[in-house]
Order: C-alpha cells, then sequence, then structure tokens
C-alpha cells in the first residue's frame, strides 16, 4: 500500500503540515517495502488550483492513502473520483511517522 502525507519537512520524523494543497511535501510511504520518499508538492508554490494540483500528483503516484489535516472541496472530489482514501490526523499526531504509525493501527477515520 502508497500512503502520502502532507508534511513540513522531508523525512518521517519531520513535522506534519495540517495544509494538504499548500504543503510542501508529501512523503510518500510504501507499507510493502518499508521506503519512504519525500516528493515536492507542486501545489505548494501555485497561486490558484493548489488542492487540485496536489491532488492530481498524489494520484498519479498511484496513491492508496492521503492523510492530512484538511482536504479542500475541489482535492477531496478527486479523491473520491479516483478511490484514494483519505484520512485527518487529530492534534495528538505531530511528526509523518505518527500519522504512518496511527493509520496502520486503524486509529485515523478513513473518509471516501
Amino acid at each position: 500500500m502508497k500512503i502520502l502525507i502532507s508534511s513540513q519537512g522531508q523525512n518521517s520524523d519531520g513535522p506534519i503540515d495540517d495544509r494538504f494543497g499548500r504543503c510542501p511535501w508529501l512523503i510518500k510511504y510504501d507499507t510493502e517495502t518499508n521506503q519512504i520518499e519525500a516528493l515536492e508538492n507542486p501545489g505548494f508554490r501555485q497561486s490558484g488550483g493548489a488542492g487540485i494540483a496536489a491532488a492530481q500528483f498524489v494520484i498519479d503516484q498511484a496513491a492508496d492513502v492521503v492523510i492530512s489535516g484538511d482536504f479542500g472541496p475541489h482535492a477531496a472530489r478527486a479523491f473520491e473520483a479516483s478511490d484514494t482514501k483519505m484520512c485527518i490526523f487529530n492534534g495528538d499526531i505531530s511528526t509523518v511517522q505518527q500519522a504512518v504509525d496511527s493509520f496502520l493501527q486503524g486509529k485515523l477515520p478513513v473518509f471516501q
């Protein structure tokens, strides 16, 4: 399974970012290989349409799940159309690794 998490940094110990479309990094975690890859979010510097650009990028990465603090309506519709699951982390989570661990333990609600 491929999981993408909105992040302020480039590694799993880095801080998460509540903003999906405007986060600087998306951390890709592959549960089968335990590999982590930092991907620059193409929506980060866009003046408009950041959420949709970021959502299309996540879909192009063949992500099964995307985790963030919030999703705009356009990004949410794109994920719903592509069957990409969305999870929202809560205030107890501060790092990318904590978000992954919480998801794998079934502690994050899944929206679709």
